[in-house]
């Protein structure tokens, strides 16, 4: 990509987008790429390094809480501080700290209230004091409202440029409004991201060699999500195959809106299908099933895919998603695929002996209606312009499919997190759904989706076994896990751990995702992988204290396939932090028991004035009672005492 770019003239590339995957209808999940901040952030560092290793500046989008596209240009997000800090912002943080992006983008959208190119808490408190960046912050296009109040926040770079900017920007620096140093500065990271700009003879990409790539890319990034009774990889034994759905000859493989590129080629499924069914001798017929503008007979398109599928040992039917569907501009209705195609699908596994589905779109979809008809389902999304030879591939076994869910697949959008909380009304969105985002919300309330988080399968078989976690500190530990490749093909495998803990007085995830690694191993080969666990696998935002925080006590380790396929689990016992909390007559009876300089004099106190009762018995009726509430109830010189008694406690601090 950034070979290209600069090739093309192009200093920094759009992207990439971390936004999280709130919810399943938002219209730009094609672009994003995970439900979960970890993963998208680990993802989205491994993209900028590899843009500007090669000398194309990045622009890490959209900064911050962009989870929909209606209103998105003002709608304002409703979200608690501890669930802005663990989901929405660490993906960005991950980034900025391990990648030093070019350029950060601002999104759209406001937050509590003030838009995001203007919220100097967003763009310097968080991004430039506590994240240290130091780059260019460029607006979303048209996402700025006031020029002044945009550069007094941290923004550098307003664009398109407004036609009254100049002029805006010039009067409060006249007026004393706006100090000319924060415009000096601004310029001078403008001037800064000329750095980036290609040279005049940059050398000509080597556009088969980049093709190749995009080809391997998107083999290893399909997830197979279903495979009874082995019905891939087609094998020479399938004499001939139907292959049905128009997506089939008429792909897509990008994105809608300005995600728009023009590719330099474009493998087409059907053709790499038939170009490797010839070479085993497998016979390839094509029925276009529907057509993707629902013209034509819909009945008479079914008719033929039917009778082409009976004819077939296997039917392998392209569905899903079309641009018109899911687009930049505005988010999805339901998670249905077209009717025509459900028909389609259902009808063509009636008849034929085995069914494979190919499902291409940027989002999930639901697959309730005809799930348990077929025999197999390839989750491909958009592969880009290699996807077709990379679906030939893995279909026929050329390839082993290794990808694995970044985001949950539900059964009805009913039992999504942010069901009943999007997209908002009255200009606010509230997320009301916290900190079970995605597959936290489905391990934490007990739900099954379809198929979860992490999922994916292979042509081979897999073992876990012998995990093994040893402490780093106080706050930190380490864990250690073998895995073997217990089937008969070479293939690759996801290790995935995740921590989970009721440490803390906190509601905490059942499991969050914690370290991932992707291993390749030979038939019978086996691997130890070694997963580092540093403070934040283990820390909650305190909105209190404006810190992160480890609490000590009792964490679960989980190694598995996916967050709902735990293989070995372990446990390690952390110290954690060691948190004095200022107490004050606002303080509750239970929070001074508990306090570790003044907690053990407090609970004798308890002891002696509690006509016998047991501590732990008053605590738990009167526990939660602000402790001046409970003076005022003393009445005369014996609450005086005790007031003035605390209140010296309280001024020793």
């Amino acid at each position: 990509m950034a070979a290209e770019a600069r090739a093309l003239g192009v200093a920094v590339v759009l992207g990439p987008g971390v936004n999280i995957k709130r919810h399943p209808l938002c219209g730009r999940n094609f672009e994003y790429y995970s439900e979960d901040p970890l993963l998208a952030g680990a993802l989205g560092a491994a993209q900028v390094q590899g843009l500007q290793d090669g000398g194309a500046g990045a622009s890490v989008k959209h900064f911050a809480l962009n989870n929909q596209e209606t209103e998105r240009m003002r709608i304002s997000v409703d979200a608690d501080p501890r669930t802005v800090r663990e989901i929405y912002l660490p993906a960005f943080e991950t980034i900025v700290r391990d990648a030093a992006p070019a350029t950060v983008m601002c999104s759209y959208n406001r937050i509590d209230g003030v838009y995001a190119s203007e919220n100097p808490w967003l763009l310097t408190t968080v991004l430039r004091d506590e994240w240290d960046y130091d780059g260019l912050v460029v607006s979303d296009w048209g996402a700025v409202h006031d020029p002044v109040a945009a550069l007094l926040a941290g923004l550098g770079l307003e664009m398109p440029h407004g036609p009254n900017s100049a002029t805006r920007i010039v009067a409060a620096v006249r007026s004393g409004e706006l100090d000319e140093a924060v415009v000096t500065r601004a310029a001078q990271r403008v001037i800064d991201l000329t750095a980036w700009a290609p040279s005049d003879d940059e050398p000509a990409p080597d556009l088969d060699a980049h093709h190749a790539l995009a080809r391997e890319a998107a083999a290893e990034c399909a997830v197979l999500l279903r495979n009874e009774g082995s019905t891939l990889p087609l094998v020479a034994a399938t004499r001939s195959v139907a292959v049905v759905g128009e997506l089939a000859r008429t792909p897509r493989y990008q994105g809608g809106g300005s995600s728009h590129i023009n590719a330099t080629r474009v493998d087409v499924p059907l053709d790499e299908i038939a170009a490797r069914g010839a070479g085993l001798g497998v016979a390839v017929e094509f029925a276009a099933g529907y057509a993707l503008d629902d013209s034509g007979d819909a009945e008479a398109l079914r008719a033929d895919a039917v009778a082409a599928a009976a004819r077939s040992g296997v039917a392998v039917v392209f569905a899903g998603l079309t641009e018109a569907e899911e687009s930049e501009g505005f988010d999805r209705p339901d998670l249905a695929i077209a009717a025509q195609q459900v028909d389609l699908i259902r009808a063509v596994a009636a008849a034929a002996s085995q069914t494979v589905v190919v499902l291409v779109g940027g989002g999930v979809v639901e697959l309730e209606a005809w799930h348990d008809e077929v025999d197999a389902i390839l989750e491909t999304f958009l592969l880009g312009q290699g996807g077709g030879a990379a679906i030939a591939d893995l279909l026929f076994g050329l390839t082993e499919p290794s990808g694995r869910l970044a985001e949950t697949i539900p059964r009805r959008l009913e039992e999504t997190p942010a069901f009943g909380n999007f997209p908002g009304e009255l200009g606010t969105v509230r997320y009301g759904e916290g900190l079970l985002v995605g597959y936290r919300w489905y391990t934490t309330r007990g739900i099954a989706p379809r198929y979860p988080f992490g999922h994916g399968l292979g042509y081979t078989d897999f073992q876990t076994t012998e995990l093994s976690v040893a402490t780093a500190g106080p706050d930190a530990a380490s864990a250690r896990v073998r895995v073997t490749n217990t089937g008969e093909r070479a293939g690759q495998h996801v290790v995935q751990l995740y921590v989970g803990s009721e440490a803390g007085a906190v509601l905490r995830p059942r499991r969050s995702l914690a370290g991932f690694r992707k291993v390749a191993l030979a038939p019978g080969q086996s691997t130890v992988v070694e997963l580092a666990l540093p403070r934040r696998a283990f820390a909650y935002w305190d909105a209190r204290r404006g810190d992160w925080t480890v609490a000590g006590g009792r964490y679960r380790i989980e190694v598995g396939r996916s967050s709902a396929d735990i293989e070995v689990t372990a446990d390690v016992l952390l110290d954690g932090d060691t948190v004095v909390t200022q107490l004050d007559l606002e303080s509750t009876i239970a929070e001074w028991a508990a306090h570790p300089v003044a907690g053990e004099g407090f609970r004798a106190a308890l002891a002696q004035s509690a006509g016998g009762m047991p501590v732990d018995q008053l605590l738990e009726l009167a526990g939660s009672m602000p402790l001046g509430k409970a003076l005022d109830m003393i009445p005369g010189p014996s609450g005086d005492a005790a007031r003035a008694q605390l209140e010296a406690v309280i001024a020793a601090q």
